[in-house]
């Protein structure tokens, strides 16, 4: 029984702590900045989420699609704001004149009221040195789709401000799991050890009685079985502790080979109960997936109300200053003002496109608000219903602890007291390592629903202490 029990611990153990890579999700990957330490770094859970939510990679990303959509939206004004361009020309022009209708039979035309003029010697090809410089001044003075997509980059913008916000939660609920996980796990090498020496007293009393022939061999051969399955247990633990500290580091965004020590302890503390249209009110006001996409709706239907704009006239101005003259003459100012009305008549394909493209993206959008709606009631009352079940986990997983102690102790008395051999004790340590494991995991289980519950009610990031330490 022994035996198999610790297999079976070994086997949970290491399936808790399965490697994650950054390419399932980005939220088991960091950048990492921090350079390793000499000597063992103290880590609070408070230091890991905050660590995690500077260096994980998701948040890496959604803060650079954040400023991605910000960049989006200035794009978007530009063209209802003034533009001003400075240009500046100086070359050298041939021209011919006759192209321009001033050819031979025009100047005759004009030479009878220029008597003085001697027209015969005017060539119609001209050379000619020419310099200007100007600004140019351009504005959309009104035009309705430019305002109406405008508006819809705001919307997306504050969209992405949302997803880097629920990127967050999520990195703190990653982070906190991997946390509680460690410290679960830290928890089993401890228990493991006390077990190794409570075995190595039973391995060293049997082996004394057996000496003196008051115990068979069987007895030692026993205890020195269980005392080495238990030697395996201690084993698998410190490994699984290793790898759960290294996968925490590379979510935080410490290096691998820096060491750590979890200085927080596995809390336990009871959750105060909240039922659903609580619990609802509260994720539809807090949940930032949730937000997010309606300020994707409002993008969208702003969009659709641009493409269909497109068919009204837009008020532009043009205009330009500046001076004109041959090369080391004399110049002249310039300048130019103009508006113009733009009314398009027939672009009937590209109008219809546009409507199509907006009208689809705002139904899908509207269909995943109303999934996402009943999603969050979906996770709300498993989360609720996993805190409760946890809960009572708990309990009976400290009964059975408390219970299998005494069972230990009593099975330990009366083996000492002659009246027994070590079997009995053997199976009483077996099924209070069972019952220690068991305590670990379903506490571990606890808090890890009881911040599932707190990131599907969008809280997670600002209540995660409270919702595990019950402050």
């Amino acid at each position: 029984m022994a035996a198999c029990t610790a297999v079976l611990s070994a086997g949970m153990l290491s399936a808790q702590t399965a490697n994650q890579s950054s390419a399932q999700s980005p939220y088991y990957g960091s950048v990492t900045t921090v350079q390793p330490t000499d000597g063992v770094k103290p880590l609070t859970l408070d230091e890991a989420i905050a660590m995690g939510i500077e260096h994980n990679l998701a948040m890496v990303e959604a803060r650079l699609q954040e400023q991605s959509a910000k960049a989006q939206t200035l794009e978007r004004l530009q063209p209802l704001l003034p533009t001003v361009t400075a240009q500046a020309d100086s070359g050298a022009h041939q021209i011919n004149l006759a192209a321009l209708g001033f050819g031979n039979d025009v100047l005759k035309k004009i030479a009878p009221l220029f008597p003085d003029l001697n027209f015969s010697t005017i060539s119609t090809v001209v050379k000619v040195n020419v310099t200007d410089a100007m600004v140019n001044y351009s504005q959309t003075l009104f035009s309705l789709p430019t305002i109406d997509r405008y508006r819809s980059a705001k919307a997306s913008e504050q969209a992405a401000y949302f997803s880097k916000q629920s990127s967050r939660g999520l990195v703190v609920l990653t982070v906190g799991d991997a946390y509680l996980q460690a410290l679960a796990l830290g928890a089993q090498v401890d228990n493991a050890r006390a077990l190794l020496e409570a075995d190595q007293v039973l391995l060293n009393q049997t082996v004394a009685e057996h000496q003196a022939g008051t115990a068979a061999n069987l007895d030692e051969l026993r205890a020195r079985v269980q005392f080495q399955t238990q030697e395996q247990a201690v084993i698998s633990a410190e490994v699984n502790f290793k790898k759960a500290k290294i996968a925490l580091n590379r979510e935080i965004g410490l290096p691998a080979e820096q060491e750590i020590q979890l200085t927080d302890t596995t809390p336990y503390a009871d959750l105060a109960t909240m039922n659903i249209n609580e619990a609802k009110e509260i994720a539809y006001r807090s949940r930032q997936d949730y937000q997010g996409l309606q300020a994707q709706l409002r993008a969208a239907q702003l969009q659709r109300k641009a493409a269909k704009w497109e068919r009204l006239p837009t008020l532009d101005f043009q205009g330009n200053y500046g001076v004109t003259g041959v090369t080391s003459g004399l110049y002249h100012g310039t300048f130019a003002a103009q508006g113009s009305l733009n009314l398009p008549l027939f672009q009937e394909a590209k109008f219809r496109g546009d409507s199509g493209v907006a009208s689809a993206n705002l139904t899908s959008l509207t269909q995943q608000l109303a999934a996402l709606r009943e999603q969050i009631n979906q996770q709300l009352r498993d989360s609720i219903l996993d805190v409760q079940s946890a809960t009572e986990l708990v309990r009976v997983a400290q009964s059975n602890v408390e219970l299998a102690r005494k069972e230990l102790e009593q099975t330990t008395d009366r083996f000492q007291a002659g009246v027994d051999d070590n079997l009995p004790v053997v199976q009483a340590q077996a099924t209070l390592a069972s019952a220690e494991t068991n305590l670990v995991n379903t506490t571990s289980q606890h808090n890890q629903a009881k911040l599932g519950l707190a990131r599907n009610l969008g809280i997670v990031d600002t209540q995660y202490a409270t919702f595990v330490h019950g402050n």
